[in-house]
């Protein structure tokens, strides 16, 4: 694929909202205490943009927490480099 195509588009990732409950029979990490304690410090850590509600049920949505989980590494897939 042609570099400056890749360069002039953000990463899209396909939307799959999973139910907290139902996250860990698809991903390893976080744990459910994790995403737990991310979601009640969703308005100060920036999770919120991860978060939805649907009546009493909260989804994660997984293209958002890749993204986000993106971002606090620095925007590196691998994490801050020294």
């Amino acid at each position: 694929m042609d570099q400056s195509f890749n360069q002039n588009h953000e990463h899209h990732r396909p939307t799959r909202f999973i139910p907290v409950t139902k996250w860990p029979e698809i991903h390893e990490w976080p744990p459910i205490g994790g995403l737990r304690h991310l979601i009640f410090n969703a308005a100060s850590n920036g999770f919120d943009k991860v978060v939805r509600r649907a009546g009493r049920r909260v989804l994660i949505d997984e293209g958002a927490f890749f993204d986000w989980l993106e971002e606090q590494n620095g925007g590196r897939p691998n994490g801050p480099r020294n």
